[in-house]
């Protein structure tokens, strides 16, 4: 039997090592603070569902900023803590948005331009969709290919019929599903949807085009003339920085996510904007009971 060569060993576990740590991808999930009554925009709730159905993700850390933007003591203040985002693969916002959208806060847009140079990926749900036209909304484009725009787009509760996926990494294992919910449509997009790939399609009827919408009631002329059209309430975007984004318009409805095809279709754009493989089947999840109902913020 021929000897094994000195140091040989050593250096394949070295390389294996190597290649471990190279593959291991950290994904902050920033949660935003209460809003809305008990079982909606369950922000911390959602996210640390999340975290835990992607606990047994090889290569993936996952890590939580509970109820707003990670913060530091300095003083006698809270001040943002941008140290929380030093290595991270990924950040994804389920937050309310607008004018008070937690990435257009301060220097935040900065941060956020800087993460996407690198290749970050960056992930916005429901609410954190929406941002004022003009610059945030460039930033959108910038990050994710398109935006809620008020008035423009609206927000109606419905229930899309989800028949039929592309072909593409975030819906493997994504079977077809409904859930009533309030469910946006009509974004903004950037110029001929460049690099923008649409996920989650439906073709709202002329009851759901006239509304109303949940604000401002509506109708808008521009969407009940669309009718027939089908709209997009899910996409991915490639950037052309090599980074990867994703947008999800529902979400409102805490209850929503005991969908194992709606929590499987985010959980899988949660690896593939990391640029973590997704795999054959998608992420696979079974939450309890007690699981579906933890975490939720105290609201009267």
């Amino acid at each position: 039997m021929n000897s094994v060569p000195k140091g040989w060993l050593a250096a394949v576990l070295a390389l294996v090592t190597t290649a471990a740590c190279a593959a291991d991808k950290t994904v902050l999930l920033i949660a935003g603070r209460p809003s809305h009554p008990p079982g909606m925009h369950e922000f911390r709730a959602g996210m640390m569902l999340f975290q835990t159905c992607l606990e047994g993700v090889p290569g993936l850390k996952v890590q939580v900023a509970s109820n707003g933007w990670p913060t530091k003591v300095e003083g006698d203040k809270r001040v943002d803590d941008n140290a929380a985002f030093e290595g991270v693969d990924a950040v994804v916002i389920y937050a309310d948005g607008g004018g008070g959208h937690p990435a257009l806060q301060n220097n935040r847009t900065q941060l956020f331009d800087s993460l996407a140079r690198k290749g970050v990926g960056l992930g916005f749900a429901h609410y954190g969709v929406e941002v004022p036209k003009g610059d945030p909304g460039a930033a959108m484009h910038r990050w994710v290919g398109g935006y809620y725009e008020h008035q423009f787009s609206v927000n109606p509760m419905w229930k899309p019929e989800f028949k039929s996926f592309p072909v593409h990494p975030v819906t493997r294992g994504v079977k077809p599903f409904a859930t009533h919910d309030e469910w946006y449509f009509n974004m903004r997009w950037v110029p001929g949807q460049k690099g923008v790939t649409p996920l989650l399609v439906a073709t709202p009827d002329e009851k759901v085009r006239r509304g109303p919408y949940v604000y401002p009631q509506g109708p808008y002329d521009h969407i009940v003339a669309d009718a027939g059209r089908a709209e997009t309430m899910m996409w991915v975007c490639e950037r052309e920085d090599g980074g990867r984004g994703f947008g999800f318009t529902g979400g409102h409805t805490h209850r929503n996510w005991a969908d194992a095809n709606q929590r499987k279709i985010l959980l899988n754009a949660v690896l593939w904007i990391s640029k973590l493989e997704v795999p054959a089947n998608g992420v696979v999840s079974t939450p309890s009971e007690d699981t579906l109902v933890a975490n939720q913020d105290k609201k009267k």
